[in-house]
């Protein structure tokens, strides 16, 4: 909560204090003041603040307050009797609105991203990629080749100004609010939510290149997403490009205006069965694959100098690694096979293209929420659904006979892979939505229990802490400690020794 709009909000309930608790003839000079206090105190919150949809009754009963106070300290005369049911009932409704206010305030705050733990200034920038051996399949209206926003973080000289702001595309934010079943302008206070990079500062001298790290949101999902754990990683010496997948996200903004939002949803249908489901995901999958293969190939013409920018020279393509949340932890695993990408995690994704490929023989983490493990746990132990089960889950047997017998494919394939150098494990007390900032966004997710009991500060100083050590282990021939099995500073992960 900001500070201004904290002090505006105190001064409304002093206002409706003054007004119920002093006698009529004792109001009129108390209340006068207090009314100029909180209308000072408005305007400050609006210059230096601004504005938000969530203080709306605030800013009402602030100008009503005034002027009414105005008037009566101004008229000669006294104000006339009101009657006793209408200020009954005025002061009702202002309660009634304090309350309301509170309760927003607190569902929706303008919240402040975790600070990086590294030494480095974060510096970003964003690219626009076009992709001309590839047409667009995800937009049947618009005839042309695969187009990425990509942005990326990296560690930077000391940045002079203000920080970049957490959502620069703000015409995205309706969209945001509608993925998540909320009016559009629920969002927008989320435009005075500020990161902590700088926009296109100076790339660090104290080493001659960093390694760089590719990231892929999950489904519906957008790079914004994923702000702290790139500016953690960029802090400690890592160059983050987070991958905006064309229509896999809720809204992506290009440079020349246009917006696009999520089709890649068509895919899937309750109609569809579970092979036609399958299939559809393994189609989206190898689109996302390709953009990261795609977007290698640019960060390879950026380290020659072909596409401007201050990453000329800087980027270490000898180290690179990836991670994703969701379907981006697939997208991941999946594009580790190619031989430029060393290392990867996958944040709570199940994986896609079973069996179009051999097992992955690359280090790689595999970092699950608790509940998702619980669900991997049930394969383990052959569980057999009960038809209470299935009702509550609104599938057949059919359709978990299958997911089961692919998911048994999942893990002899994380069997393989975490032989060749990884990790298994799950944090205690999360949910999906824990590994991305959408956490952050409202206390209100935790009650509902789209992320777990954990607060959201320290599920991501967990995350960040294993995502750093795994890809310093890999990247940098250092780290590797939270690697080597439980930690006493991290008591709610579990390592699982058996994937059997």
């Amino acid at each position: 909560m900001r500070l201004f709009e904290l002090l505006l909000f105190l001064s409304n309930i002093g206002l409706f204090a003054l007004t119920v608790l002093l006698k009529k003839g004792r109001r009129r000079i108390p209340v006068f003041v207090a009314s100029g206090i909180a209308s000072l105190l408005l305007v400050i919150h609006w210059t230096v603040e601004g504005y938000r949809v969530q203080l709306f009754f605030p800013y009402c009963i602030t100008i009503i307050f005034l002027a009414i106070s105005g008037y009566s300290y101004f008229k000669k005369n006294g104000p006339k009797k009101i009657p006793r049911f209408m200020l009954g009932s005025a002061y009702t409704a202002i309660a009634i609105m304090l309350v309301v206010t509170a309760g927003l305030m607190y569902a929706f705050p303008v919240f402040k991203l975790p600070e990086p733990t590294g030494e480095f200034k974060v510096g970003t920038q964003t690219f626009h990629f076009v992709d001309p051996n590839r047409e667009e399949i995800f937009d049947e209206a618009r005839e042309g080749k695969r187009e990425l926003m990509v942005q990326v973080w990296y560690p930077a000289q000391a940045g002079t100004g203000k920080y970049a702001p957490f959502i620069p595309d703000t015409q995205i934010l309706r969209y945001m609010a509608a993925n998540y079943g909320l009016p559009g302008f629920t969002l927008q206070h989320l435009k005075y939510v500020s990161s902590h990079a700088y926009s296109g500062a100076e790339v660090s001298s104290a080493q001659t290149s960093y390694p760089l790290i590719l990231a892929n949101p999950g489904f519906g999902s957008s790079r914004f997403l994923h702000t702290s754990q790139a500016e953690n990683l960029a802090s400690h010496g890592y160059i983050v490009a987070v991958i905006d997948h064309t229509y896999n996200t809720f809204a992506t903004e290009f440079p020349d205006g246009r917006i696009t939002t999520s089709t890649t949803n068509d895919l899937f249908s309750p109609d569809h069965d579970y092979q036609t489901e399958k299939g559809n995901r393994d189609k989206l999958g190898k689109v996302l694959t390709d953009d990261v293969a795609f977007a290698v190939d640019q960060f390879e013409l950026i380290q020659s100098g072909q596409i401007p920018s201050h990453l000329k020279g800087r980027i270490d393509l000898d180290h690179v690694g990836g991670f994703g949340h969701s379907i981006g932890g697939a997208t991941a695993y999946d594009a580790s096979y190619d031989p430029r990408i060393a290392v990867g995690i996958d944040l709570d994704g199940g994986l896609y293209r079973l069996r179009d490929r051999e097992g992955l023989r690359k280090p790689f983490l595999f970092i699950n929420s608790e509940s998702e493990f619980e669900r991997l746990k049930m394969v383990m132990d052959n569980h057999a659904y009960t038809e209470a089960e299935l009702k509550r889950m609104g599938n057949t047997r059919e359709w978990m006979d299958q997911v089961t017998e692919d998911k048994k494919l999942e893990l002899e394939r994380m069997r393989e892979t975490v032989a060749a150098g990884g990790q298994f494990l799950y944090i205690d007390n999360t949910e999906h939505l824990n590994f991305t900032d959408v956490q952050f966004i409202s206390p209100i997710f935790n009650m509902l229990g789209i992320t777990g009991k954990t607060t959201p500060e320290r599920a991501n100083t967990v995350i960040n802490a294993y995502m750093l050590d795994f890809f310093d282990m890999y990247l940098k021939n250092q780290g590797g400690i939270l690697m080597k099995g439980p930690d006493s500073r991290f008591p709610e992960v579990k390592f699982v020794t058996s994937l059997l």
